[in-house]
């Protein structure tokens, strides 16, 4: 028999009342540690989607900015174009102008006999001279055959002088040189297959494509696209 005496009704009511204090602390705190971590957890879900939201919207933005960008430089690129070719055709037609007014220019040389017959007497000599031939026959206009018969003579002196050999010229009067040119003079061999073409057209040609680099430099200044140079 044992020598503990049984707990009056008291007594077991306190054990009692201490289980149950004891339970409900412990229920409490587990309950307060669950609702701790749920929140933890919540705010940590909802950071992350406010994050994915955040980022989702900056992809679309920066997508739409990136399209926007792109179609402004579009523009700004085809402006730039359309701007610089209407520039460039401008200074074409600006040196086109200058072209025809020298050829309308070069007309007015051969009106004056005293001015033209030095050139024409020039023209012949380099022709001759390129030639290297004893014997041509030139072709002038109709209205030149007159001045080119005065300067024959000392045209074929200077080239002698010159190549050291002397050169017999002839006046083609059944093929004469269109009346529309402003003059000047067309040497052909004596085989008719080498002809040198001195007129003043041709020589306005050919000073238009030596010369055009230095007139564009003149006019319009250094290009800015343009790296090397010369």
């Amino acid at each position: 028999m044992s020598g503990r005496s049984p707990l009056s009704d008291n007594q077991v009511a306190d054990e009692l009342k201490k289980m149950e204090t004891f339970i409900k602390k412990e229920a409490d705190e587990k309950a307060k540690e669950i609702r701790l971590k749920a929140e933890e957890e919540y705010e940590i879900e909802k950071a992350s989607i406010v994050r994915a939201e955040i980022n989702s919207i900056d992809s679309l933005y920066e997508s739409k900015f990136k399209k926007a960008a792109l179609a402004q430089q579009i523009t700004k690129s085809t402006i730039a174009n359309k701007t610089r070719l209407k520039i460039l055709a401008a200074r074409e037609q600006t040196l086109d102008k200058i072209f025809e007014e020298a050829e309308e220019k070069l007309k007015k040389i051969s009106q004056d006999k005293k001015t033209y017959k030095p050139i024409l007497k020039s023209l012949l000599e380099e022709g001759l001279l390129s030639l290297l031939e004893k014997k041509v026959t030139i072709r002038v206009r109709k209205n030149d055959v007159s001045a080119a018969k005065e300067i024959i003579d000392e045209a074929r002196k200077d080239f002698e002088a010159k190549a050291g050999f002397a050169v017999d010229v002839s006046i083609d009067e059944s093929n004469y040189l269109s009346s529309e040119i402003a003059g000047g003079v067309v040497v052909i061999n004596s085989t008719g297959k080498i002809e040198v073409n001195n007129t003043l057209e041709e020589r306005l040609k050919l000073l238009s494509e030596t010369a055009l680099p230095g007139i564009r430099l003149e006019l319009f200044g250094p290009s800015k696209s343009r790296k090397f140079f010369d």
